[in-house]
Order: C-alpha cells, then structure tokens, then sequence
C-alpha cells in the first residue's frame, strides 16, 4: 500500500470524524467542521494529484466516499440516539408563586417595600448588637 493511499484513508477518516464531531458535539464557532472540510478536500486533491497515476480512478472513489461516507456516518450518529445519552433531561417542577389570584399589583409594591424596610430593620438591630 501506497503512503499517499496511506494519507488519503486518513484524511477522510479524520475529515468524517471532526464533521459529525462539530454537528453535534461541539458548540462553537465552526473550526472543527471546516478543518474536517479541509481535511477531506486535501484526501481529494492527493488522490486526484498523487494516486490518479498508479490509479486513474482514485480520485472519483475518494470524493464519491468521502460524501457518502460523511452522509452515513451523520444517519448512523442521529439513529444511534447518542445525542440523547448526552444531552440534559431534567425537568423543573417547582413553581414560583409571586401573589394570589386577585392581588393587584399596587399591593404587591407596598409588600415589597415593607419586606425591604423589615430587612433594613432587621440588619440596623444585628449591627447594634456587635
């Protein structure tokens, strides 16, 4: 086996990798998926450049892989159901209650204002008792 056969195997296993990596591990700005592009374009160009003399039909079976290869492992990530193992599934159950049915809103201003004044209150009598 060839060093260029070798290094375009890789490339494209490399390329496929980091493309399901960025669609659905990493959060980010895009490195990831395009070195994964980059990395199977360069699987492309050396089999186009360096393999299409030994073998003149490389170049097409490497980029006819590389796109079907990038599309089952994508299929094969979203069937395997790996993003639900991974994701957060919690659900909140507590309610927040700010005032009971009916209360209008000034009465809640004039609560709030006297919690805040009894807080004041409360720390003014635990400053005088250091």
């Amino acid at each position: 086996m060839s060093m260029y056969v070798l290094l375009t195997i890789l490339l494209v296993v490399f390329g496929v990798t980091l493309i399901v990596a960025e669609m659905f591990l990493l959060p980010g700005f895009g490195i990831a998926g395009v070195c994964g592009f980059m990395s199977l374009a360069g699987s492309v160009v050396v089999a186009y450049l360096k393999l299409a003399p030994m073998y003149p039909w490389a170049g097409h079976v490497t980029l006819a892989a590389c796109i079907v290869l990038t599309a089952v492992a994508i299929y094969a990530f979203v069937k395997s159901h790996a993003i639900e193992k991974m994701a957060l599934d919690t659900t909140i159950d507590s309610k927040v209650e700010l005032a009971e049915p009916g209360k209008k809103i000034e009465d809640l201003e004039k609560a709030a204002k006297e919690m805040k004044a009894s807080e004041q209150d409360n720390a003014k009598t635990q400053e005088n008792k250091h």
